[in-house]
């Protein structure tokens, strides 16, 4: 397919290296051992995607991808290598920047709903073994039925106590309930609000659309969070990019083949995500990876060596800029190996040496071409951005937020009634009570437990209201609509009846539709 967008020049070697926009959303690698030019290649990609129009999200671990937001001095470095590669029209540039931070120090906050997270990321981020998980989507799927939103951590932590100390209400219908399991997520769940993910699980949550701006100019936003301080926890990290590419994936509609993605996403540390996963997980992220591309979103993922990406991902990932390896044990010369053998041959290059004497900034590159086959690897230069090396001053981070499209729009948490609150009201009268009075014997939730005697049982929630003041007029009003939607959607739900499972339907990673306010 023809694109009215020229290709991007990346690299220059024997053979220029171009990307293709139409063919940006195949997704990509970026690999290579420390120190080679992972990061430059990084900023490179994000300014050139920027330049057509395209939004890009990444991560800032080290602290130094702000630079992307002010104009390229003249550094000797970057000089030399335009010199070599006699590179035309280079000249100083900088990125409209959004800066973004889970703990809202260096950015504006970001926070997702336990709602919106999903029993699945959940289990992984608390380091659940199975049994603990099947509780924790028993918690999710009684507080689906009766209309207790999950939104903090608050909320989680009281139906966790409310189901270890009631757990004989709930045996008849979905079997025991181990106070041992409830005792262990409650201990984790300490851990991380040690750790400050009470900053994260709150409202008012992050609006995909923020994600997807231009500029006045036609530009993309770069959308870089602050991660150093994240990095502490790499779990939590991993989480919080896969649950946010989950959310795009749900959110964003099909577009089939684009001239230019929609949104580039770079995983960095790439290696983080797959620590450890569990098979299920696997499953799903191949899932996400393979059908995200129709949303137009491109995924490239940043690591040290290819042989951290499974297989399965790693074959779906058409761009490719490979910097140098090292090889100096015998894993390390089988990496360097298998590394090689992923590219299309060139008859003139001697793939697997020229991995291990790759210069800084040097890399093997391989591109889908227009028909969307891999191009003959080539050896070259990664073309320099035109964008500041290095990280920006913190005056210049404060003027960034002060001036950015959504200033003041995250800022001030906003803490609704959800099921803690209603939990705490409810349990002013002790549930037992009205058995007791009335000499009937405790029955099943549904049929007159404890939620059905304080919240009405099955039956659908009243409409939420919208989150005061958080945003436009426009955001206010999809709000009040989505509210509405939400409660006809559960009511919709509850009245397909027991058989059906009485379960709100649930996304790829287990996410709840609606559940947590998303916004769209």
């Amino acid at each position: 397919m023809s694109s009215q967008y020229s290709p991007i020049l990346i690299a220059r070697g024997d053979a220029d290296c171009f990307l293709l926009p139409s063919m940006a959303n195949r997704h990509g690698l970026i690999a290579g051992a420390t120190g080679t030019g992972k990061t430059v290649t990084l900023q490179t990609l994000a300014e050139s995607f920027s330049a057509i129009g395209v939004p890009v999200f990444l991560a800032d671990i080290k602290g130094d991808l702000t630079g992307i937001s002010q104009p390229g001095a003249t550094n000797p470095k970057v000089l030399d290598r335009v010199r070599q590669l006699k590179l035309e029209d280079f000249g100083p540039i900088a990125c409209p920047v959004t800066l973004w931070d889970v703990f809202g120090a260096q950015g504006h906050p970001v926070r997702a709903t336990i709602s919106e997270m999903g029993p699945l990321l959940l289990s992984r981020l608390l380091q659940l073994n199975e049994t603990q998980e099947g509780v924790l989507h028993l918690v999710f799927k009684i507080a689906d039925e009766n209309g207790l939103l999950l939104l903090d951590l608050k909320d989680l932590r009281s139906m966790l106590q409310y189901l270890g100390d009631n757990a004989s209400e709930f045996t008849t219908q979905y079997g025991r309930i181990s106070a041992a399991s409830i005792g262990t997520m409650q201990r984790s769940l300490m851990m991380l609000e040690q750790q400050g993910a009470e900053k994260f699980f709150a409202e008012p949550a992050l609006n995909l659309d923020d994600l997807l701006q231009t500029d006045s100019q036609g530009r993309g936003v770069v959308n870089i969070v602050a991660a150093d301080k994240l990095m502490q926890s790499p779990r939590v990290y991993a989480t919080f990019l896969l649950w946010l590419l989950s959310e795009l994936f749900e959110n964003l509609p099909e577009v089939g083949d684009v001239q230019k993605p929609k949104l580039v996403f770079f995983f960095d540390e790439a290696h983080l995500l797959f620590n450890e996963i569990p098979a299920p997980l696997l499953e799903k992220i191949e899932q996400v990876v393979r059908l995200v591309r129709s949303k137009g979103v491109g995924i490239y993922f940043v690591t040290q060596n290819p042989c951290d990406i499974p297989d399965q991902v790693l074959g779906q990932l058409g761009n490719r800029v490979q910097h140098a390896l090292r090889a100096f044990t015998p894993r390390d010369q089988k990496a360097v190996k298998a590394a090689a053998e992923t590219f299309r041959v060139n008859p003139s290059l001697d793939t697997e040496t020229v991995l291990t004497e790759l210069g800084v900034g040097e890399a093997l590159v391989s591109f889908l071409d227009e028909r969307g086959q891999p191009s003959i690897v080539q050896r070259a230069f990664i073309c320099p951005p035109k964008s500041q090396l290095g990280p920006i001053t913190v005056a210049q981070r404060q003027e960034l937020m002060r001036t950015s499209v959504v200033a003041g729009v995250y800022e001030a948490a906003v803490d609704r009634e959800s099921a803690y609150e209603r939990l705490q009201s409810a349990l002013g009268t002790p549930p037992s009570a009205s058995a007791t009075k009335t000499g009937q014997p405790p029955t099943s939730p549904e049929e007159g437990g404890f939620f059905s005697r304080f919240f009405g049982g099955g039956n659908a929630p009243a409409p939420i209201a919208p989150l005061p003041g958080t945003g436009s007029a426009r955001k206010s009003s999809r709000r009040e609509s989505e509210s509405l939607m939400t409660a006809a959607a559960k009511s919709a739900a509850r009245s397909i009846g027991s058989s059906m499972g009485r379960e709100i339907m649930r996304g790829v990673f287990g996410n709840v539709f609606g559940g947590g306010g998303r916004r769209r």
